[in-house]
């Protein structure tokens, strides 16, 4: 039977029942209403009819009008014959009061009248008393009755309610267990409910199911084991060392080459927590940990830094790359984090390859050096009267040869600096320097090429400037640079703008030119090596603003560019300071 006939069967039943039980109940009370009211009506107003009746005769002496009264009530009385030989005594007492309206003094008549009132009055108090003893009686049956009924339709309910619900709910919790079970990957869970209903429909299509999930299980794991084991395959083929790891840090994946590289085995990082491993192994330990032991893990896949391995007294280098292992379900479009996987890329050839450059740079750049001096040298001989006195052709020629020996000795000197940069050995002197002194060093030694274009330098520095913590030396060589492409680049007859300001323990120094400025789109490239912007005169080696940049943050420092195509360019220095005495 279905379930939803089976409530509809309980529940009218149970609604007919208690329909039923109302009826009854005001059928049985509107009888006994009835009945005291029949009482009331009946029995009750005649005694008050024979009452006044007999008082009426007692008043026959004093009170003309008794007889008239008497007469009244006798009239009601006839209209109110209700009980077994109350009809023949109120004949009887209708011809004996036509005898004493005769004879008002006739005191046999009016005894006889009053033993007729009397019996009258009885017949009705006894007819009262039997109404009222089978009202009781059928009272109590239908208190039987009601109680009865209402009795059955409690225990209906009862069952209904002990009943019904776990019909409904067992079978339904039974589902939920299983379908929990499901989800935790049991798929061999089976229901059975029995009978014909909604519920045995329910669990042949979950059987069904889970048949049907079970059998796609299986299907499932045998394809992800053969997918598993081609991808350790082609994994393995990989001649970068790689692992991967989920968001509990918990290693799940490792190639060959990462095991060759590291030591380990197989068995020692699957399963295990990297963070534990990293404390016992350098490459693990720069893969996830920085020097200031916290995570590092990247957010995209860009390329880290390198990672130096030191295996078998020879040096390798790594690079390393981060990829995020995401997941998005269809009914959840966001993306969920499930692990990462670090390929390190040995870039140890590259690195030689480098190295070897920028010794071939720093060892050319040297031998350079010396020639060029010496060319110079005889330039400056040449310029000189004692060994002869040049024609006008002549010394524009010298003079032409000696500016290009300046740019090839600029250019020498920028390349030494950048095998400094490369190489890591740049030298620092860091001491608390007077910037403003280094400012007029730097205008000084560009004060010539400035005259010649009538640039004038506007300077506004405060006086309580503190000094500032950094290589003097390379400080004034980075605003030489700067303030000599700003003369470059600014037309004649401008000027220079230069300031500075202190800020907490920081101090900021602002070089700012109205030259040709620089297109946006170049702004964020002028500190690349060996850049120059489109459009621009191309002077030196384009190592000025990169050597520039390097040699300013290895002091703890920033440097800024700002600039608008037609209105000009502003470079921020920005440098640590103590509250020297300026």
């Amino acid at each position: 039977m279905k379930i939803k006939t089976k409530l509809n069967l309980g529940i009218g039943f149970l609604f007919i029942l208690i329909i039923l039980l109302a009826f009854l109940s005001i059928k049985i009370i509107d009888s006994l209403s009835t009945a005291s009211e029949n009482i009331l009506k009946d029995n009750k107003e005649t005694i008050a009819y024979t009452k006044n009746m007999l008082k009426a005769l007692s008043e026959i002496d004093k009170n003309k009008d008794a007889l008239e009264t008497f007469e009244k009530f006798l009239i009601k009385q006839k209209l109110n014959i209700t009980e077994i030989r109350e009809n023949e005594l109120t004949h009887n007492l209708s011809e004996d009061f036509n005898l004493l309206k005769k004879n008002p003094s006739d005191e046999a008549i009016i005894g006889k009248l009053q033993s007729t009132l009397f019996e009258i009055m009885s017949i009705n108090l006894n007819a009262i008393e039997l109404k009222n003893i089978i009202a009781d009686n059928v009272a109590k049956k239908s208190i039987l009755l009601i109680s009865a009924l209402s009795l059955f339709c409690f225990m209906i309910a009862l069952i209904l309610f002990l009943k019904l619900p776990g019909n409904i709910s067992n079978p339904i919790q039974q589902l939920i267990t299983s379908i929990k079970q499901i989800a935790a990957n049991d798929y061999s869970q089976r229901v059975n409910f029995g009978g014909h209903n909604e519920l045995e429909e329910l669990a042949v299509s979950f059987n069904t199911m889970a048949s049907r999930l079970e059998e796609y299980n299986k299907i499932s794991v045998a394809k992800l084991l053969t997918e598993k084991k081609i991808s350790e395959t082609l994994i393995n083929k990989i001649h970068y060392p790689i692992i991967g790891f989920d968001t509990a840090m918990k290693v799940n994946l490792v190639n060959d080459e990462f095991l060759k590289v590291t030591g380990l085995s197989n068995a020692e990082l699957i399963g295990a927590n990297i963070l534990e491993i990293a404390t016992g192994n350098d490459l693990i330990s720069q893969v996830i940990i920085d020097r200031f032991s916290e995570m590092t893990i990247s957010h995209n896949n860009v390329p880290d830094k390198r990672i130096h391995v030191d295996r078998l007294g020879k040096d390798i280098y790594f690079e390393k790359e981060i990829q995020e292992i995401v997941l998005t379900n269809q009914n959840d479009k966001r993306d969920h984090l499930m692990g990462y996987v670090v390929i390190l890329k040995n870039v140890t050839k590259y690195m030689e390859l480098d190295l070897a450059k920028t010794n071939f740079i720093a060892t050319i750049s040297h031998e350079l050096k010396t020639p060029v001096s010496a060319i110079k040298f005889s330039l400056q001989l040449l310029e000189n009267k004692k060994t002869g006195t040049l024609n006008t052709e002549q010394y524009e020629l010298v003079k032409s040869c000696d500016e290009d020996a300046n740019n090839l000795l600029k250019i020498i000197s920028e390349l030494l600096n950048l095998t400094q940069v490369e190489t890591g050995n740049i030298q620092l002197n860091i001491l608390p320097t007077n910037l403003l002194d280094i400012l007029h060093y730097a205008i000084n030694t560009n004060k010539t090429a400035a005259g010649q274009k009538n640039i004038a330098f506007e300077i506004d520095f405060p006086i309580d400037l503190p000094k500032v913590i950094a290589d003097k030396e390379k400080t004034a060589w980075v605003i030489i640079n700067i303030i000599s492409n700003a003369i470059r680049y600014s037309s004649e007859n401008s000027k220079i703008e230069i300031s500075a300001s202190k800020l907490a323990n920081k101090v900021t120094l602002l070089i700012k030119d109205f030259g040709r400025g620089i297109e946006s789109q170049y702004i964020s490239r002028v500190f690349e090596r060996y850049f120059t912007v489109p459009g621009t005169k191309k002077e030196g080696s384009g190592l000025g603003l990169a050597i520039s940049k390097e040699f300013i943050e290895a002091q703890g420092g920033e440097i800024f560019v700002e600039s608008k195509l037609g209105v000009g360019s502003m470079f921020s220095i920005v440098l640590n300071c103590k509250d020297y005495p300026s």
